[in-house]
């Protein structure tokens, strides 16, 4: 078996081995070490014997066995060696389906009793398996102070007794907000990784999976259909959203015979589930919204009105300067740039320091012809700005709208 077949099998594996394993021995660093065990043998016996016929069973006994073992030499665990082997030999059906346990992980890995990077390296670690460097990449941090952040988090879990467990239906539209909101967090890091990377595609296909996984585990929250449907229809995009030199490229710019055909017909089916359950929420909203962008042959011909109307009725669900910013440049592309400055006015003082803001109103302004005003509002989006990238984007965006030499 080829070594890349073995790492994508491990890839797959590993985050459900790991919530099974938790949910046996009620520990998670137990668990985490048990599994590297099991996938260290995997490693050395697959290449050669080829893979078992149930690769994930095959880990789970080898981790299990590996478990009692452990417990039975290590003093440390002495004493626990009955309630292991108590754990370990409860019959599959008493504890659900794997599936439960995998659940379980990712509510426990993003309890808001833990603060929201701890939430997000834990889950990229637990729930979705990826490896503690390149965790440490996306936190821009090295490798050895990720290990101790998560070490840190797993004490807290300990230390607070954060369960894992799916929350009964009273309380589960709240965590599962959370949850939702977490692995967003992943995604659009990566699409704008702190990094300086503009596209972390691994980020971005390990938040689509984990959202997948939601939609299968929980098929009666449209909610999760709407992020998996967000996900799809703005991660289709990402073929086209950085040059041949690796610069940003504008949604206005975009080459839309490079976007994914594939995500953008995944991003459909998804939301039509999401509505089919008439329960409105704001990703189903957001999905929408990307959907409408999706469907338009070019930039001009995009139906702004619509949009401008979803964002309004988003921004009454969930209040943020950031979706009235976006409903502005809506009204401006809908009904010029005057439209757009109406409401972008309000935001002045909360957006001040988001260059975001500063590049939308300085397009607004040369629209309506007010050179000097707009070229001030890209100055502000240029000092307000941190990535080299994005700035060279602002750069070229003033000096077409301003019909200058760059």
């Amino acid at each position: 078996m080829p070594d890349a077949e073995v790492a994508e099998v491990f890839a797959a594996q590993w985050p459900r081995v790991v919530a099974t394993l938790r949910a046996d021995l009620g520990d998670l660093d137990l668990a985490e070490d048990a599994a590297q065990h099991a996938f260290a043998a995997a490693s050395e016996r697959w290449p050669d014997e080829g893979p078992p016929d149930v690769p994930g069973a095959w880990l789970i006994t080898v981790a299990r066995r590996w478990a009692i073992d452990q417990a039975r030499r290590d003093i440390r665990w002495a004493q626990r060696e009955d309630d292991v082997r108590t754990a370990l030999e409860l019959p599959q059906r008493e504890r659900g389906a794997i599936a439960d346990d995998l659940l379980a992980m990712i509510f426990g890995c993003c309890h808001r009793a833990l603060d929201e990077s701890a939430r997000v390296a834990l889950t990229l670690r637990y729930a979705v398996g990826l490896p503690t460097a390149a965790i440490a990449r996306s936190f821009l941090v090295p490798e050895a102070t990720m290990a101790k952040r998560l070490v840190r988090a797993k004490k807290k879990i300990a230390a607070t007794n954060i369960p894992f467990q799916v929350p009964d239906r009273p309380h589960l539209a709240g965590s599962l907000h959370e949850v939702l909101r977490i692995v967003y967090v992943i995604f659009t890091q990566g699409h704008a990784a702190p990094t300086g990377e503009l596209i972390r595609g691994d980020l971005c296909d390990e938040a689509r999976w984990l959202a997948g996984c939601l939609c299968e585990l929980l098929p009666d929250e449209p909610e999760t259909w709407g992020l998996a449907a967000l996900l799809a229809f703005t991660d289709a995009r990402r073929p086209a959203r950085l040059d041949a030199d690796g610069e940003v490229v504008l949604l206005s710019e975009q080459d839309r015979s490079l976007w994914d055909a594939d995500a953008i017909a995944d991003g459909r089916r998804l939301l039509r589930r999401a509505l089919s359950h008439r329960r409105i929420g704001p990703y189903q909203l957001q999905a929408a919204i990307a959907g409408a962008h999706d469907d338009a042959p070019t930039f001009d011909e995009t139906d702004w009105a619509t949009i401008r109307r979803l964002y309004a009725v988003l921004a009454k669900l969930e209040p943020s300067p950031v979706i009235r910013l976006n409903e502005a440049v809506a009204a401006s592309l809908a009904e010029g740039g005057e439209a757009g400055l109406a409401l972008l006015e309000p935001l002045a003082e909360p957006l001040d320091g988001y260059h975001y803001f500063h590049l939308a109103r300085g397009d607004m302004l040369a629209q309506t012809g007010d050179r000097d005003a707009a070229r001030r509002a890209f100055d502000r989006a240029l000092d307000s700005c941190d990535s080299d990238a994005e700035r060279r984007a602002i750069r070229r965006v003033a000096a077409e709208r301003l019909g200058v030499q760059r």
